[in-house]
C-alpha cells in the first residue's frame, strides 16, 4: 500500500508539471495496470474501504486509486496515465454536474467511458441516501460530533433544507471529516445498500 501511495504521489507531481520518469518506473515495478480516477481523498477512502470489505487487495491486483483534485483535472490525468502516457486502463467516478469535464477529458485522451460511473450529486450524497439520514446521524453521534451537528443545523442557511442535504454539507465543513466519513459510511453499509455507481465501479476494476 505504501508503494501505491508513492505511485499516487508521483502521478500528482507529474500532473503538476514534474517529470513522469518516477511514475513510469513505479508503475512498471509495482505492476500497476489500472488507475481509478477519483475527485478527492474522501472518494478514495470510500472505494478502498468497500474493496477491503469485499476481501479485495487493490494494490496486489495492480489497481491504484488516484485523487485528481477536481473534475477539471481529469483530462490531464487521463492523458498521462491512460493510453497516450503510461497506457494504464482507466476507471472512476464522477458527479453528474461535472460529467461534461469527464466526457471532454476522456475523449481527449481517447479513453473509453464505459468504466466511469456517475453519482447524482457526489459520492457522499449517494452514501447518505443509501444509509438514510437517521443511520448517518447515529454514526455522527458515535463519532462524538452530535453537538457540532446540532449547532450546524441551527445555522440560518440550513433551515428548511432536507436532512440529507444538511448532512452532506456538514461533512464538508471541517478538514478531514469527509475522508473519515468516507470510511465510516461505507463500513456501515449492508451489501444490498451499496450505491449503484460504487458497486459498478468495484465490479469494473
Amino acid at each position: 500500500m505504501a508503494e501505491m501511495r508513492a505511485f499516487r504521489d508521483a502521478a500528482k507531481d507529474w500532473a503538476s508539471g514534474g517529470s513522469g520518469a518516477w511514475a513510469s518506473e513505479l508503475a512498471s515495478r509495482l505492476g500497476v495496470r489500472t488507475a481509478v480516477l477519483l475527485e478527492g481523498p474522501s472518494d478514495v477512502a470510500a472505494v478502498e474501504m468497500l474493496a477491503s470489505r469485499r476481501g479485495r487487495d487493490l494494490a496486489a491486483e495492480g489497481v491504484c486509486t488516484v485523487p485528481i483534485g477536481g473534475a477539471m483535472s481529469v483530462g490531464r490525468y487521463a492523458c498521462l496515465l491512460g493510453q497516450p502516457g503510461l497506457g494504464l486502463r482507466l476507471a472512476g467516478l464522477c458527479d453528474e454536474g461535472e460529467q461534461r469535464f469527464y466526457d471532454r477529458g476522456l475523449s481527449q485522451a481517447q479513453a473509453p467511458h464505459r468504466s466511469f460511473f456517475v453519482c447524482v450529486a457526489d459520492l457522499e450524497d449517494e452514501l447518505i441516501r443509501a444509509l438514510g439520514a437517521a443511520r448517518v446521524e447515529e454514526i455522527v453521534q458515535a463519532e462524538g460530533e452530535l453537538r457540532a451537528w446540532r449547532t450546524f443545523m441551527c445555522q440560518p442557511a440550513q433551515h428548511g433544507r432536507p436532512r440529507e442535504q444538511q448532512l452532506r454539507r456538514f461533512l464538508g465543513t471541517k478538514k478531514g471529516r469527509k475522508i473519515r466519513y468516507g470510511h465510516l459510511l461505507v463500513e456501515a453499509l449492508e451489501r444490498d445498500q451499496t450505491p449503484a455507481p460504487l458497486e459498478a465501479l468495484l465490479a469494473a476494476i
